[in-house]
């Protein structure tokens, strides 16, 4: 399991003896390790000789085999079972306890990694290679070589169909749920918010991974820690936003390094960087590796690629075409240049480059004795899908809208349009006459001493509406997709997905609700009211703005699943836009709804519908806005009845409430393969 290495410590076991593990003094092994709780599991030595592994409830999880132990549950112990607890694995020896502290220097391997995508297209074949501890290696290829795809199979986020990944000799699709723990990943967008500062950042990161009894003070050393290893102490009161695009990338390393990884991948960390920052981030990747970690970039660039111990060529199709040393590499393609090797992969792209690369010498000195285990099918136990999470759903609920509000506490611009747009929209519907008012019963018509319809009522309705509609909508509508890369890894360390859209639901919901609040005031307090609600008696005002604030929140939500749909946000402006017409067109105000057949139920999917049925009861419109059409006829969501006023309500929280339910499907997409449910 630990290859030759040898045991870190010995324990010694008598029988009868409980020996308890955690971060914790009193504990009888002691693991310092932010990753273990204080008092994370023990180890039991029963009278006929037999052991068992308790877990106390821990946060990050006790593991056997890499299979999780339940929460407070306990497992009988083999002779050949490894038991994992943060970065620490045990193993039992006869009457003694073997501790094997992870402390970087372990092997990585790749063995026959192929990835099909449907159709039954091959996007990556058959890769194979072997990186020594404490090394730095590097992955270049042409565009469609596969190196995304590489990418992920080897961290987990999207299996190889066939092959395994084996961390430390370890199966890491089938322990995943363990060793995620000891592998970080830096994604080609920074994994942070921009608007928080440096050590903000890094606070909220270190909330949501550490184990929920870590002490502040326990967290802010970490933090100090890696700012002083990564030369970012003196930045750290800066806001990301305003670091230059090298000193960002520090930061989102600094992110990873938190937990203590032994393993760290990087995806395209120098795309858009200049080669001076270039070379200083290829330099600090060099000296993570040279501190005891294994690192993996994918890059474009072949500026620094002599910093690198080894060098992963991916040639068209997603084969290997070399691995080796990158001073062997040039002389190995027999080009001057790496712009003359990747002009030879487009123009002789039939060519079979790993089938040079399997018959060459460097092949039999570098892959060889990695490619000649027979390749298996990458299954996936159903053990590792459902890994425990370092904190309780609430402490990582509470943690998200402390760090959402942050965020949006540091946006100037958002907080002003946040108050600005609603009081644009409510003051709109000032502009209405102002001659009929809004009254329950209509004026009589001199002419013909009939109820004359008040026409107004439905206009300035309509408007406050849509204001509200826009409003919600435009709130929430590129939340999602400008957090996507975030959301993936945090997710992957032990993210609820349930916690982080209810973190969006509370805060932009309570942002949404006061903004109706808003919309509502301005556009009903200026005008006559009835005297008497449905529902709330002589509290009108109020009665009128709560289907306005119902229907802002009930957008939000619709806001929510475009952002968790499109692919960019520059495709959420054209969806938010047409959101905001079909509710004009919908409201029941610009044309009679009910009694139109197939109409008038599609219109029930509609928050508009409900939000203006619900003001429209209050305001008794089957008397002062009757269908002009047939003034006979009654909509019975507008009935000035109690029923009719709760059903609209009802119906208008209940549509956001099911855009939640799809918000939480869709998010699944966006999460590592192996952890989805």
């Amino acid at each position: 399991m630990h290859g030759d290495r040898s045991p870190t410590t010995f324990h010694q076991f008598s029988l009868g003896r409980v020996m308890r593990i955690g971060r914790a003094l009193e504990n009888e092994l002691v693991v310092s390790d932010l990753q273990v709780s204080r008092h994370h599991a023990e180890f039991h030595s029963t009278p006929d000789g037999r052991f068992e592994i308790r877990d106390l409830g821990s946060h990050n999880g006790t593991y056997v085999n890499g299979h999780p132990v339940p929460k407070g549950g306990s497992v009988q112990l083999g002779p050949a079972d490894i038991v994992g607890v943060g970065h620490s694995t045990f193993r039992i020896v006869g009457d003694r306890l073997e501790e094997f502290v992870d402390t970087g220097e372990v092997s990585f391997s790749a063995r026959h990694l192929t990835v099909t995508v449907d159709g039954g297209k091959q996007i990556l074949k058959d890769v194979s290679f072997g990186v020594p501890e404490k090394s730095l290696v590097a992955v270049i290829g042409p565009s469609g070589s596969g190196k995304s795809t590489l990418l992920k199979a080897l961290t987990g986020y999207r299996p190889a169909n066939q092959g395994e990944v084996l961390y430390d000799n370890r199966n890491l699709y089938k322990q995943f749920a363990e060793l995620r723990q000891r592998i970080g990943l830096v994604p080609q967008d920074d994994i942070l918010h921009k608007e928080l500062s440096v050590r903000k950042a890094l606070k909220y990161a270190a909330k949501l991974r550490f184990p929920a009894d870590t002490t502040a003070q326990e967290r802010d050393a970490r933090i100090d820690e890696v700012l002083r290893e990564l030369k970012l102490d003196i930045h750290k009161d800066k806001k990301v936003t305003s670091l230059s695009g090298g000193q960002r990338k520090r930061v989102s390393v600094a992110l990873e390094l938190l937990t203590k990884p032994s393993l760290i991948f990087l995806d395209e960390p120098t795309s858009g960087l200049d080669p001076g920052m270039d070379r200083d981030v290829m330099q600090l990747l060099r000296g993570l590796a040279d501190d005891g970690r294994t690192v993996l970039v994918v890059t474009h660039s072949v500026a620094e690629l002599a910093l690198c111990d080894k060098l992963l060529v991916m040639a068209p199709g997603g084969a290997v075409a070399y691995f080796g040393p990158p001073e062997e590499a040039l002389n190995f393609f027999g080009y001057d240049s790496w712009a003359d090797v990747f002009s030879a992969f487009e123009n002789y792209r039939d060519y079979d480059w790993a089938g040079r690369w399997k018959g060459s010498q460097h092949y039999t000195m570098y892959a060889a004795d990695i490619d000649a285990v027979a390749p298996q099918a990458a299954h996936t136990p159903p053990q590792v899908i459902k890994p425990p999470k370092p904190q309780a759903w609430g402490s990582q609920l509470l943690t998200l809208i402390r760090r959402y509000v942050s965020v949006i506490v540091s946006d100037k611009g958002f907080l002003a349009l946040t108050v600005i747009l609603p009081a644009v929209l409510g003051s709109v519907s000032l502009l209405i006459n102002h001659d009929h008012g809004l009254l329950v019963n209509p004026k009589i018509d001199p002419r013909t001493g009939l109820h004359a319809p008040n026409g107004t009522a439905t206009t300035v309705l309509l408007i406050l509406a849509v204001g509200a509609c826009f409003a919600g909508a435009a709130n929430s509508v590129r939340e999602l997709i400008k957090e996507r890369v975030i959301y993936e890894r945090e997710r992957a360390t032990g993210l609820s997905r349930s916690a982080y859209l209810m973190s969006k639901v509370v805060v932009l919901g309570a942002v949404t609700v006061l903004q109706g609040l808003l919309v509502g005031l301005i556009g009903f307090s200026s005008r006559e009211i009835p005297d008497q609600g449905v529902i709330l008696g002589g509290s009108t005002l109020f009665e009128l703005c709560l289907p306005i604030m119902a229907l802002g929140f009930t957008s939000m939500m619709v806001g929510l699943v475009i952002s968790s749909l499109v692919k960019t946000a520059e495709k959420t402006m054209p969806l938010l836009v047409m959101f905001a017409i079909i509710q004009v067109v919908f409201t029941g105000c610009l044309f009679t709804l009910h009694g139109t057949l197939g109409v008038n139920e599609f219109s029930y999917l509609m928050p508009s519908r409900w939000a203006v049925g619900a003001a429209g009861a209050t305001l008794d419109f089957n008397n002062i806005a009757p269908n002009s059409d047939d003034p006979g006829s009654t909509d019975p969501l507008w009935n000035h009845t109690a029923s009719a006023w709760g059903l609209d309500m009802v119906v208008l929280i209940a549509l956001g409430v099911v855009c939640g339910f799809f918000v939480s499907r869709f998010l699944r997409r966006h999460e590592p393969e192996v952890m989805r449910k």
